[in-house]
């Protein structure tokens, strides 16, 4: 052929199109220790997990114990090394017989960015970028397993008269330093550390996949997404270049960098500079440096003419209401990923140390430093600098609060008043499983004034300690009664504290804090002077009907985080719901054509009261109510069950259950974890 452009002519053009759909949750599996004709296609996956950050994935497939090339002795003997002889629920191999393994991944490239995985249909190429490219290896931690159990065994025999060591150990001085702050050279060294980096990977948290087949329907339905799902120029720009742009793109023209030279200290904000922002940081810088402020005085630093609506509605997000006073959050002040310049405490303790003192301003004027130092177990220090942010010492009476309760902010805006009294409560539940107390432990103070009636740290401690001496004595007259014969206990009706137990009650603020009567709930009205009427509203019922319609199976603390969620989610001044209890919510339950399925939990089992409280839907109307009745039969007599028992149940019942049918109640009502089926909310952790 004749050179010039004739020899190497074009014989067909073909679009390409960028599919962004499945962009950031494409992987590429590749397993280098088996061939390429030995697929895993028909080996049946138990579990898969994920750790997206990491890009770390384990499957978990059967293994044919019946074929003739498995060797069932060294199964046996395998499964004994790591299980032992004794039969316990976390066992890794139930059947007494290696029966599954484990793969999991590593990295083969951590830079993606040229691959992508192509589909061709119709005269056109549809590309999408791969996420990660992942190698699937056998895990062999079942071994590690089992040389643990063989030192504990060889421990066993060849220790000795260990109480005579146990002893000579007590009786050791036990010497406590304390560490010097971090400086930022040792802090990049230890961030940096082998150690730091497992820990850190190591928190991250696994989630659990549902495994489908090459040929399962979802699996057809997910490979659609690999086409582009618009085919014209405006999705797909990115592959729409004139030959200059493309140019341009591969060769980009130098730039030279600007140093703007600083006019003042990074952290001066002149008050005309402030007006130039955005207000949702005109808020957040002002609270960063005032750290407490009354709501009038915030609105007259803002430019005149600011929207209200729009200042409360920015304020929520980075700050809380202290006796009608915002209070900037705390991890405004400490952002995540880092320290406390005094002692190098991580952000995450300072928030919740923090927290803990702004929720105890929420319900007493003033408080005793020694007497938080002892609860939440920071360095003074850290302790005094959460203090001087939002109260001043006083004589004799411990930190007082730095500004006097707002009462007319709270009467003026119940409605935002009402809805961070729900944040706290949500805050105080942590707090208490955090730092292991209880509300009742710290009894707001009754006077008329704050400045008088004071009542100092110790004496509350000794408050407290004289009423749980009453409380012994009560009880061991009770036992003392009951030996010698039967008596009549009277049970004394719940005081207000006791009653509102829920995340979303709304304690009575007392008068010395807020300064509204007692007996009232944040502007709402008490019934006889004391609790909330015990009543579901109408308003109520109809969004317990509708979140059972929807999830079918709740546990009682999973419905009252859907319900915060709902409460937040309404329009300031729109709320339709007073005061709710634990009571209140549980009747609304069982009114809306529900029942409480008794779930024998294990002994041990770490879940909470909450948690343990499992309602299920009991009528709707359709054809499944019979379906999820038996079912609930099964969670009745042990709290987690098989696919193959809740098959056989409902083909006893009904004659025959398709795989759809059992398929649609066990999603409904359950959630699948190793094989097993638990009840929604009740998987162990």
């Amino acid at each position: 052929m004749a050179s010039g452009d004739d020899d190497d002519p074009i014989i067909e053009e073909i679009d390409v199109y960028l599919a962004k759909s499945l962009a950031e949750k494409l992987y590429l599996f590749q397993y280098p220790v088996r061939p390429s004709t030995m697929t895993y296609n028909n080996v049946e996956h138990l579990s898969a997990k994920i750790k997206p950050k990491q890009q770390r994935v384990e499957l978990q497939m059967a293994m044919d114990s019946s074929s003739p090339n498995y060797c069932r002795s060294k199964g046996e003997q395998i499964a004994l090394n790591v299980d032992g002889t004794t039969y316990e629920e976390n066992n890794t191999y139930s059947t007494k017989m290696m029966d599954k393994q484990t793969f999991s991944s590593i990295q083969a490239t951590t830079n993606t960015s040229r691959y992508a995985a192509a589909v061709f249909r119709k005269g056109e190429l549809h590309v999408t970028p791969l996420t990660g490219i992942l190698q699937m290896r056998p895990s062999f931690g079942y071994l590690d397993k089992a040389d643990n159990k063989t030192r504990e065994r060889e421990a066993a025999n060849e220790g000795g008269d260990s109480s005579q060591d146990e002893a000579e150990e007590e009786a050791k001085t036990i010497s406590v330093r304390f560490a010097r702050p971090e400086s930022e050279q040792a802090r990049q060294k230890r961030i940096q550390s082998y150690e730091f980096i497992q820990k850190k990977h190591a928190e991250e948290p696994w989630i659990h996949l549902q495994y489908h087949g090459v040929m399962d329907g979802r699996s057809e339905h997910e490979k659609q997404y690999l086409f582009c799902q618009r085919m014209d120029s405006s999705e797909n720009s990115e592959l729409v270049k004139t030959p200059k742009e493309y140019l341009s793109m591969l060769m980009p023209p130098l730039t030279e960098e600007k140093v703007v030279k600083p006019v003042g200290p990074s952290n001066v904000l002149s008050m005309a500079q402030l007006r130039t922002l955005p207000l949702g940081e005109q808020i957040k810088t002002l609270m960063k440096n005032v750290k407490v402020i009354p709501f009038a005085n915030l609105m007259g630093l803002l430019a005149s003419g600011t929207d209200s609506t729009s200042v409360l509605r920015c304020i929520q997000q980075v700050a809380l209401l202290v006796q009608g006073n915002w209070v900037v959050k705390s991890d405004v002040l400490y952002p995540k990923n880092t320290f406390s310049p005094h002692s190098g405490v991580p952000a995450e303790v300072l928030c919740r140390g923090r927290d803990f003192v702004m929720w105890r301003f929420t319900r007493e004027r003033s408080l005793m430093r020694k007497e938080v130092a002892a609860i939440i177990k920071l360095p003074p220090e850290d302790v005094k600098d959460f203090l001087e942010h939002v109260a001043v010492p006083r004589v004799n009476r411990g930190w007082e609060f730095l500004l006097p309760a707002d009462v007319d902010f709270m009467k003026k805006h119940a409605d935002v008043a009402h809805r961070q009294q729900m944040l706290w409560l949500g805050i105080q539940s942590k707090l208490e499983k955090v730092f292991n107390f209880s509300k009742d432990d710290f009894l707001p103070k009754n006077s008329q004034h704050p400045e008088a009636g004071h009542v100092g740290g110790e004496q509350r401690l000794k408050l407290a300690q004289e009423r749980a001496q009453e409380k012994r004595a009560s009880l061991q007259k009770e036992l003392d009664a009951k030996r010698g014969g039967s008596v009549q206990i009277k049970q004394e009706p719940l005081s207000d504290h006791e009653d509102e137990r829920m995340d979303t009650s709304c304690p009575p603020t007392p008068t010395s804090s807020s300064g509204l009567p007692n007996g009232s709930l944040n502007g709402y009205p008490a019934v006889n002077g004391g609790s909330p009427a015990n009543v579901p509203s109408q308003e109520l019922l109809d969004f317990v009907t509708k979140t059972f319609r929807s999830n079918h199976v709740l546990t009682l603390n999973e419905l009252k985080r859907l319900f915060s969620l709902h409460l937040a989610s309404m329009p300031s001044g729109q709320i339709p719901f007073g005061p709710v209890s634990d009571h209140m919510l549980q009747d609304a339950v069982l009114l809306s054509r529900c029942k409480q399925i008794l779930v024998p939990f294990p002994a041990l089992t770490t879940a909470s009261a909450d948690e343990q409280k499992v309602f299920g839907v009991w009528e709707t109307g359709d054809d499944f109510d019979k379906q999820r009745r038996l079912l609930y039969e099964l969670f009745n007599k042990n709290y987690r069950v098989k696919r193959t028992a809740v098959q056989a149940r409902l083909s006893e019942e009904f004659g025959t259950a398709s795989k759809a049918d059992v398929d649609r109640v066990l999603k409904e009502c359950c959630s699948s974890h190793a094989g097993m089926w638990y009840l929604k909310g009740t998987i162990p952790s």
